[in-house]
């Protein structure tokens, strides 16, 4: 974790400078663990002729793991950083390391063709917008319109049957009123890992969004009396912390 103050609001997340004096110091940090911590998860989607693209990679070393899993179709890494860009382009080079590409993007307006990638993966970059986004039953416009840009730029660059992959610590609840938003035609399927803390697997597979929705994997909970916001952890630099109101 970096040794600064992370910032309370997504609008300075997504400031190109603040990750860049951040990736100017830190080598490299896994958000929501690494991929030992879900391989089991993602490994089945896997195979040597996709193609993948990885929003918001950072420093992480995922797109290094998808190689050695055998992925040869094409692994492309986006930030909007372009620090963290040019440094993992450094380190792929004197790793000599070959088939991953590096470029400066942003999440919010993908520079890629329509139906490019057979795979997406975002981990803990989707979770950046809703640092600040009020009542989560309740998400504020800002919120709810940058997450649907992000979400509607995936869909577009997937393929006909692609699959996108979100990693996350958003539950159900809160994340399936974006994800199953009209025009979107994937299914959406979760499962978790993690010990003690549970992270949210998320397998959204387009064109294979069912008509009936009273055939969904889980049932939309009531809302709870508690309001939940991102707060730092020493193991984490957001994360949803629960107060209970008094009434």
């Amino acid at each position: 974790m970096a040794d600064d103050v992370a910032p309370r609001t997504a609008s300075a997340y997504l400031d190109p400078s603040y990750w860049d004096e951040r990736f100017g110091k830190e080598e490299h940090y896994e958000w929501f663990k690494d991929f030992s911590h879900f391989r089991h998860l993602l490994a089945p989607l896997l195979s040597p002729s996709i193609s993948v693209l990885e929003v918001g990679c950072g420093n992480s070393r995922l797109g290094e793991e998808l190689l050695r899993e055998g992925v040869a179709g094409g692994i492309t890494c986006v930030d909007l950083s372009p620090v963290a860009v040019q440094r993992m382009r450094d380190r792929l080079a004197e790793q000599g390391t070959e088939g991953v590409e590096v470029v400066v993007a942003d999440m919010l307006d993908l520079p890629f063709d329509r139906e490019s990638f057979d795979l997406v993966i975002e981990k803990g970059t989707m979770d950046v917008l809703f640092v600040d986004s009020g009542d989560p039953w309740n998400p504020n416009p800002t919120t709810v319109d940058n997450v649907m840009k992000m979400l509607e730029g995936i869909h577009k660059v997937l393929k006909p049957e692609g699959i996108f992959v979100s990693i996350t610590f958003g539950q159900p609840h809160f994340r399936r009123r974006f994800f199953e938003a009209p025009g979107f035609t994937w299914s959406v399927e979760w499962s978790t890992f993690g010990d003690g803390f549970h992270y949210f697997f998320y397998i959204l597979k387009k064109g294979k969004r069912l008509l009936d929705s009273n055939v969904n994997q889980h049932t939309q909970p009531a809302a709870p009396s508690i309001n939940m916001f991102h707060e730092e952890l020493e193991s984490e630099d957001y994360i949803f912390r629960t107060n209970v109101d008094e009434l």
